[in-house]
C-alpha cells in the first residue's frame, strides 16, 4: 500500500521517556515530508502543548497537521488555521465539577490558549499535565465561571484507583451526551459527543482528497484505539494498552527503541 499519511500519538510513542524526539526519528519524519508525505500529531495535549514538536517536525513548512484535545481541534500548520473544531457544550462544566469534586484527590482541569485551569486543587496528574505541555496552572476560585464555553475538552486527573469510580459516574449522568475516555488510567478525558481521534483524521482525510486505507496511525494508550482501528495500518507500540495491542495490525518497537523510526523504515519510505 502506498501509505500517503502518518498519524502520531505523542507521549509514549512518537517521543521517548524523557519526551523528546530522537534526531533519527526526527529526520526520517522530515525526509518523508519531503516526499509529499503528511504528517499529523494527534494528541490528547492542547494545541500550545503540540506545537513545539509540530516545529522541530517543521510541519509548516511541509503544510502538516496538528490534530489536539483528542480531535476536539484540527490546525493546518502552514497557514496556522482552525480547520475543524468542536466544542462542548456550556452547560457541563457546572456538574462535571460537583462530581469530582466528591472524589478525594481529584482535580478537574480545564484550558486556556496559556494556562490550565484547576477546578479543585492540583494533584500529582495535574502537575504532571502542567510539565508535559510547559503551561502553567492557575488554581480556580469558582471552575464553572472561569470557563467561557470555548473549551474542546476537560480532563479528570487522579489515582488510576479512582478515576474508574468518577469515569462510571460521569458516564451515568451524562449517557451519550459527551464521550468520556480514559487517555491514561490516571487522565479521564470529557470530550464533546463522538468526539475522537478517528472521528476527527476522518474528517482531515476526506478535506484532503485522501482515504483511511492510506493512513498510518501509531498510538499506545486507550485514547489512539478508535484511529488505531480506523487506520489502513494500525501500529502499536511496544510498550502500549493490552487493549490497543490486542487491535493493532502491527506492533513496532516501543517508544524508547525508536518504534516510530521503524514503522517509517518499514512502510513509507521510498
Amino acid at each position: 500500500m502506498d501509505y500517503q499519511i502518518l498519524a502520531l500519538d505523542l507521549d509514549g510513542t512518537l517521543t521517548n521517556s524523557a519526551k523528546e524526539i530522537t534526531r533519527p526519528t526526527l529526520d526520517a519524519l522530515i525526509a518523508i515530508q519531503e516526499q509529499g508525505k503528511k504528517v499529523v500529531l494527534a494528541s490528547g495535549r492542547p494545541t500550545k502543548g503540540v506545537v513545539p514538536l509540530a516545529e522541530q517536525l517543521h510541519l509548516g513548512e511541509y503544510g502538516s497537521y496538528i490534530l489536539s484535545f483528542n480531535g476536539g481541534r484540527i490546525t493546518d500548520c502552514r497557514s496556522q488555521k482552525i480547520i475543524y473544531e468542536k466544542l462542548l457544550p456550556p452547560d457541563v462544566a457546572e456538574p462535571i465539577f460537583y462530581i469530582a469534586r466528591k472524589y478525594s484527590g481529584i482535580d478537574v482541569v480545564g484550558y486556556t490558549p496559556d494556562a490550565l485551569i484547576s477546578g479543585i486543587r492540583p494533584n500529582q496528574y495535574t502537575e504532571l499535565e502542567s510539565r508535559i505541555n510547559h503551561m502553567p496552572i492557575v488554581e480556580a476560585e469558582d471552575f464553572p465561571a472561569m470557563l467561557t464555553g470555548t473549551e474542546n475538552k476537560l480532563l479528570i486527573t487522579g489515582s488510576p484507583e479512582i478515576i474508574p469510580l468518577v469515569k462510571a459516574e460521569v458516564i451515568d449522568y451524562f449517557h451519550s451526551y459527551l464521550s468520556v475516555y480514559c487517555s491514561d488510567p490516571f487522565f479521564l478525558e470529557i470530550m464533546p459527543r463522538g468526539i475522537d481521534k478517528a472521528h476527527s483524521l476522518l474528517r482531515l482525510l476526506s478535506g484532503i482528497g485522501l482515504t483511511a486505507d492510506q493512513m498510518i496511525c501509531c498510538g499506545d494508550g486507550y485514547n489512539d484505539l478508535t484511529m488505531i482501528e480506523t487506520a489502513g495500518l494500525g501500529v502499536a507500540m511496544a510498550n502500549a494498552q493490552p487493549a490497543v495491542l490486542e487491535k493493532a495490525d502491527y506492533i513496532t518497537k516501543s517508544n524508547d527503541e525508536g518504534g516510530v523510526l521503524h514503522v517509517i523504515n518499514k512502510f513509507m519510505l521510498t
